[in-house]
């Protein structure tokens, strides 16, 4: 799906919407909110190819306290899959984590993020092609950008001796997040049997490890 693999401009992104994506209000896995207020919790916006794989690596990891599936880094408000796929909103596929920084450290979701695609592809993911499917990394404070930028650089060192190319991730402070449809949230659990299409480069990231 989708082989466009250059961004649009302002004047050839499609024009979208005013409204937001309706979505459930409950996680389809444990029933919490998609965007839990809490005081405290902080968000992480990750761009790593087919949402739906992306999304299950982070409601599996602890102090995850939601997840949800959208779109962001592009130029139409509100789009839907259909506008994403046809590479003309310049949206991203992307998973919103939101987590609990006294239960989960940043450099673990980091290591999750990292480890779990292949960042060098740029305008695509294994078998997946287009704009919508490229590496980002969309922070949410100073200090998550300046953790973000250490661990690529740390794992560009890992990623170069193993052979690959050069970190092709777009880290930015986070640009505005609209959900995608309903059906995407949570893809897996509901489909249990449904397309992951995620295969990271098998490089361990040296960051977020416990030492013994």
């Amino acid at each position: 799906m989708g082989m466009v693999r250059s961004m649009p401009g302002p004047d050839e992104a499609l024009p979208g919407r005013p409204d937001a994506m309706r979505v459930p209000v409950a996680h389809h896995v444990h029933g919490r909110s998609l965007d839990p207020a809490d005081p405290g919790l902080e968000h992480l916006v990750v761009g790593m190819g087919c949402f739906w794989g992306a999304e299950r690596m982070f409601w599996e990891t602890p102090g995850v306290v939601s997840t949800s599936v959208g779109y962001a880094g592009g130029l139409t408000p509100n789009p839907t899959y259909e506008e994403v796929c046809s590479g003309m909103t310049g949206h991203t596929e992307v998973v919103r984590v939101v987590y609990d920084p006294s239960q989960v450290a940043l450099d673990v979701l980091l290591k999750v993020f990292w480890e779990g695609h292949d960042p060098t592809q740029g305008m695509r993911q294994g078998n997946d092609t287009g704009t919508q499917y490229r590496s980002a990394l969309f922070t949410s404070t100073p200090a998550q950008l300046e953790a973000a930028i250490r661990s690529r650089d740390a794992y560009q060192a890992r990623l170069t001796a193993a052979g690959y190319g050069p970190i092709t991730t777009e880290i930015a402070a986070a640009p505005p997040y609209y959900y995608a449809e309903g059906y995407h949230q949570q893809y897996l659990s509901k489909n249990p049997g449904g397309y992951c299409g995620h295969g990271g480069t098998g490089v361990s990231c040296p960051i977020g490890v416990v030492p013994p």
